[in-house]
């Protein structure tokens, strides 16, 4: 949770010993990345994330370092994402529905973002890279005003269609805007 009151946490205490984790933005885009590669096995994901958010391989059974990882990835990066997913009355995941996905994604959007960080906040993302953490990312990401490049096109991808006399030639512009605008694909992040 984006708390003012407190400082950003980004250390973790492992074995008595404080780490530091590498909270900044591009990182943790890097670690996505990394996360969904098809081609590297999960105990490669384990070991290198591990060096990616603290720095340091640590020389121990793989179960413990799954175990390091999942503290890590839950308490800083994923925190509070599954407070957000719909339950049944069960409390069981609701299945995720087209309507329900997310609307962009920052590895297809990259240039969106940036011209619109750029143009609303003045911020050269290449220039941050290393600096600006993740929480503070995902935040300015969702304050862009509607006028940025990248909100139009979410709001062009999550556009409803017209209904009604008339609405023939909107329903069409509105229609050939969502195919220019389509994801094609990537992962979500």
């Amino acid at each position: 949770m984006f708390d003012l009151a407190y400082p950003l946490e980004d250390t973790i205490e492992i074995d008595g010993i404080t780490y530091q984790v590498d909270m900044s933005f591009d990182n943790i885009l890097r670690l996505y990345d990394m996360l969904n590669d098809k081609e590297l096995d999960d105990v490669t994901q384990i070991l290198v994330g591990i060096e990616m958010l603290l720095g340091v391989c640590f020389l121990c059974d793989f179960q413990t370092q799954y175990e390091i990882f999942e503290k890590v990835f839950k308490g800083f990066i994923s925190k509070g994402a599954e407070e957000n997913l719909p339950v049944d009355i069960e409390g069981n995941p609701m299945p995720i529905t087209e309507k329900d996905k997310n609307p962009f994604s920052i590895k297809e959007d990259a240039e969106y973002i940036y011209a619109s960080f750029y143009q609303d906040y003045g911020i050269d993302l290449f220039e941050q890279q290393g600096k600006l953490h993740w929480e503070k990312f995902k935040a300015l990401l969702g304050g862009l005003r509607k006028d940025t490049k990248f909100k139009e096109v979410v709001e062009i991808r999550t556009m409803e269609l017209p209904t009604g006399k008339g609405t023939q030639k909107q329903r069409e512009n509105i229609k050939k805007l969502q195919e220019h605008y389509k994801l094609k694909g990537t992962e979500p992040i």
